[in-house]
């Protein structure tokens, strides 16, 4: 993967909190199984799971006195979630049952329980892959989705006021999608409206307008974790990956913004971070090295079959 100064990037990971480590061997190293399953289960009694998972209210959402509910709940559920940590531990479902007993959205969004989302696509793809990943996929809200896909293959937010689709909205609903079918296997209008999102990034080489060829936007070209509904090239690759979908030409040149990202040491910084409807300080400074891009970018590399 390559590294100086003494550092490796994967022995790095390899010595970090639960979460990294298990995603590290499980994606970057030849570790047993047995090995593997051995640390995830470690995710929710240490570090980042345990953190997430002990600051839930008894009412079965998270709370913080600056921010209406849904946004700390939304965006731990979805720390959580990127852990790894699996769905079926007996504390992961104590909390997801308090949820789904206690939470319910503003009066406005129709008081609906959490994983039946509410009415915009950004935060319903993050409500149904979180919903399928804890083992309540939603499939009337799946279907809402592809019935809100527009013309060009994407999402947007703002519709029906605009016609354009986003690439934030877009990798949200598609992430959305990719956990649902692989909760409840893939029908026929899911994959296809997956497609179409897919080639509708494809088609703009995953950062650029078809307009001019630019990036969309400098941010873009930066890697944000926690990326809440934001899109950038790392994210976008990942998707692609947990896909499992072929390489395809179109994903070179980020791929080029990956590798162009790279420290000398082999490592990749922080970016940016959207914590702010987090529930404690994320462990992690913009402009340090960063773990959770590192484990990121280096998988995605050697998915696409990078060094």
């Amino acid at each position: 993967m390559g590294s100086i100064a003494g550092v490796d990037p994967v022995e790095w990971l390899l010595e970090s909190d639960p979460a990294i480590r298990f995603q590290a061997m499980r994606d970057l190293t030849d570790a047993s199984s047995a090995k593997v399953a051995a640390e995830r289960a470690r995710i929710p009694g240490e570090g980042l799971g345990v953190a997430v998972l002990s600051c839930q209210g008894q009412d079965g959402a998270w709370h913080r006195p600056d921010e209406p509910d849904w946004l700390p709940t939304l965006f731990m559920m979805q720390l959580l979630r990127a852990t790894g940590v699996d769905p079926r531990d007996s504390a992961v479902e104590s909390a997801v049952a308090r949820l789904v007993a206690g939470y319910r959205w503003d009066e406005e969004f129709g008081a609906k329980p959490f994983f039946d989302g509410e009415v915009e696509p950004c935060i319903n793809g993050g409500a149904l892959a979180l919903g399928a990943y804890f083992g309540r996929p939603t499939e009337s809200l799946a279907l809402r989705l592809v019935g809100e896909q527009l013309e060009d293959g994407g999402w947007n937010c703002d519709a029906p006021r605009s016609r354009r689709s986003s690439f934030h909205t877009t990798i949200c609903v598609l992430e959305g999608l990719l956990e649902y079918d692989r909760a409840v296997g893939s029908a026929p209008e899911i994959a296809a409206a997956r497609e179409r999102g897919e080639e509708y990034l494809l088609a703009r080489s995953l950062f650029k307008r078809l307009s001019t060829g630019e990036a969309a936007s400098p941010k873009i070209l930066e890697f944000a974790f926690p990326p809440r509904y934001e899109y950038d090239v790392l994210r976008a690759l990942d998707y692609f990956r947990a896909a499992g979908a072929r390489r395809d030409d179109r994903m070179s040149e980020a791929v080029r913004v990956v590798l162009k990202r790279r420290q000398p040491d082999g490592r990749w910084l922080l970016d940016r971070t959207h914590n702010e409807a987090l529930c404690f300080p994320f462990p992690e400074t913009v402009g340090e090295p960063s773990q959770w891009n590192t484990l990121r970018a280096l998988r995605v590399l050697r998915w696409y079959g990078s060094r």
